[in-house]
């Protein structure tokens, strides 16, 4: 039931945590996932895409050097990780990022996270989009459907710090279609079993433990392959080009996402307060070891030297037009950074051509689920944002029918349709990378602010030297921020300029905190009961707070 309280001013208002966590006591959903469930849930939202495909764009940045940057990517994930748990476990509600900045560091900052993780979910999604138009096309390839090459990428633009598509491209049509497709049934709410997700989970993990089981033993009669080991350096974390084992590290960020996902389910978990931290960190550890298993095999068993531009003597820009129409990778056995599909190429020129089907049929399968999760999250944060007032209302309209907000799943929709027709997977990765770091900061954030002005609430899960780790947590993440490409910094920082005009042209006037409009109780009065049921790694469906 909405109640009204004083008006607040500012923009470091702030939504009551007891508020929060009043609600989630009165209107939560049941608790039914254990240790386990959460477990796979991570596991689900973190394999895909990235360690798919973007394996191709990270040796063309750092070469075998790749190795580091996942140990590197995976260690910031992790001290955010602990940094995530804390809240989590104390604060046991969906909305993970914004509901605990909108708690903890009051609304401006709550808006900027949350406009953040808007640009991580949709370029997400756009990205994986991409990923797996670039592994279907060759499965529909063995089996006598070819897509022409133009309708696979999008036209070669260079637009400002917006920059990609090939030489006679025209769309990535796959890619707006399984985009559609998506969209659609978000719109429509169609169900999933929970026990089809965990297949769409088991799919994944197989393909890539058939892969590590195949390569890795190669590594011992190919031990020329690392060398050299760091071929374009560490990299720059200050006005660089996004190369070197920094730069790479700062892409493969991308591998990793998702594992904050856990913390959204925090609502529907049995004793949250052990289970989240397990989860997320279990997830986490698992797929650090899966991917520093998958790197080695692909150096040791073919090759991830970054390719050469013989013309200049310099290394062609990762996913470039150039690099594509290189005499290189119009070879039969091209480097692997010429692949779209780099683990099942890798599989077809290292082993029997069907293992490799096997993998790019995988990812075929198990990809747009991640596309839905991660279109799934970004719609739940424009609904709730909606909903709080900072956006247009109107956004937050349900369809008298499906029940979904269906307005905001459409803008979406278009959204990361068009972005997924016309740039490569790597442009879009880093993109996004840069919304999630700052969000993950933030977090990190929070967690301090909340051990100094609330020390007396009850912490089942205390982050260990929490002022060590949090510190660490932020200057990881700011780090690999620096170290993206400048194209993908001036693109956050234009994003977050549209969000400071719009927040400070609408928001700050209209919402419900300002307004004095408390929810408590009835905090997800109006969210529609979304049929779509948790994907691996997806928010809590229906939750009050996403």
């Amino acid at each position: 039931m909405a109640t009204q309280a004083p008006p607040q001013g500012g923009v470091g208002r702030v939504k009551s945590l007891d508020a929060i966590l009043a609600t989630a006591e009165k209107k939560s959903l049941k608790r039914s996932l254990g240790a386990f469930q959460l477990t796979l849930l991570g596991i689900g939202a973190v394999i895909g895409t990235g360690i798919f495909v973007l394996t191709a764009t990270a040796a063309q940045k750092a070469g075998p050097g790749m190795m580091v940057s996942f140990i590197i990517a995976g260690i910031v994930c992790a001290l955010a990780a602990l940094c995530y748990s804390e809240l989590a476990s104390m604060v046991p509600v969906a909305g993970s990022a914004y509901t605990y900045s909108y708690a903890v560091m009051g609304e401006l900052m709550a808006w900027l996270v949350g406009w953040a993780l808007i640009l991580e979910y949709a370029l997400g999604a756009s990205a994986v989009a991409v990923g797996w138009s670039g592994h279907v096309v060759p499965v529909l390839d063995s089996i006598g459907i070819h897509i022409p090459h133009a309708l696979t990428v999008g036209p070669q633009i260079e637009l400002g710090f917006l920059k990609g598509g090939e030489a006679g491209g025209i769309i990535n049509l796959p890619a707006v279609l399984v985009t559609a497709l998506v969209t659609t049934l978000l719109v429509i709410g169609t169900k999933e079993s929970a026990t089809f997700n965990a297949v769409l989970v088991l799919i994944k993990v197989s393909a890539l433990t058939l892969f590590v089981l195949v390569t890795v033993p190669m590594i011992a009669g190919h031990t020329p392959n690392f060398h050299p080991f760091t071929p374009r350096g560490w990299g720059s974390v200050l006005g660089g080009d996004g190369t070197g084992v920094l730069g790479a590290a700062a892409s493969i960020f991308f591998a990793y996402v998702g594992f904050d996902a856990v913390s959204t389910a925090a609502e529907e978990t049995k004793n949250p307060q052990r289970n989240v931290p397990i989860g997320l960190i279990a997830s986490l550890g698992i797929c650090t070891i899966f991917y520093l298993l998958v790197a080695g095999g692909v150096i040791g068993s073919y090759g991830a030297q970054p390719l050469i531009d013989p013309a200049t003597g310099k290394a062609f820009i990762e996913g470039s037009p150039e690099l594509y129409a290189s005499s290189a990778c119009q070879a039969a056995n091209a480097p692997l950074v010429c692949s779209k599909e780099a683990l099942a190429y890798v599989m077809r020129q290292v082993s029997n051509p069907t293992f490799g089907t096997i993998i790019g049929l995988a990812a075929t399968i198990a990809l747009p689920s991640v596309v839905l999760l991660m279109m799934y999250g970004q719609t739940r944060v424009f609904f709730v944002m909606a909903r709080d007032g900072l956006l247009p209302e109107r956004l937050s309209a349900v369809h008298p029918k499906f029940r979904t907000p269906h307005v905001v799943t459409i803008v979406t929709g278009v959204f990361v349709a068009i972005a997924a027709a016309f740039l490569p997977v790597g442009t879009l990765a880093d993109y996004s990378n840069a919304g999630t770091l700052f969000a993950f900061a933030a977090v990190s954030v929070g967690v301090m602010i909340l051990r100094r002005t609330d020390p007396n609430r009850q912490r089942p899960f205390r982050t260990p030297a929490l002022f060590l780790i949090a510190p660490l947590s932020i200057a990881g993440c700011a780090v690999l921020f620096l170290s993206l490409n400048v194209q993908s910094q001036l693109l956050f920082v234009t994003w977050a300029a549209i969000g400071l005009v719009l927040y400070f042209s609408y928001g700050y006037r209209h919402s419900h905190v300002a307004r004095g409009i408390t929810d408590v109780g009835e905090l997800d009065e109006g969210v529609p009961p979304s049929s779509v049921a948790p994907m691996p790694g997806a928010p809590a469906p229906g939750s009050p707070n996403e």
